[in-house]
């Protein structure tokens, strides 16, 4: 429960409808996910919900670069991303 408290407080305190945010949250998520795909190969419909999730973030991706070219660049190289090579 605490735990789940201090997610809360740390929400509040940012913009969780900002682009930066999303594509922060959506990379959390895909690297979390990562290690259970080691285990479990086959887990077919946890692997079309990371597609989702990458579909999402690359096109979030697109809009930042095309909006705020500097924030992009700084959001990619503080997330440990590779640049899209589409556009």
């Amino acid at each position: 429960m605490v735990k789940k408290n201090s997610l809360i407080i740390s929400k509040e305190n940012k913009n969780t409808g900002s682009v930066e945010f999303q594509i922060t949250s959506f990379t959390k998520k895909i690297r979390a996910l990562v290690p259970h795909f080691e285990l479990h190969k086959k887990d077919y419909s946890s692997q079309r919900g990371l597609r989702k999730i990458l579909e999402k973030r690359r096109r979030l991706l697109s809009y930042l670069k095309k909006k705020n070219v500097l924030g992009y660049q700084r959001l990619i190289s503080k997330l440990d991303i590779r640049e899209s090579d589409s556009q």
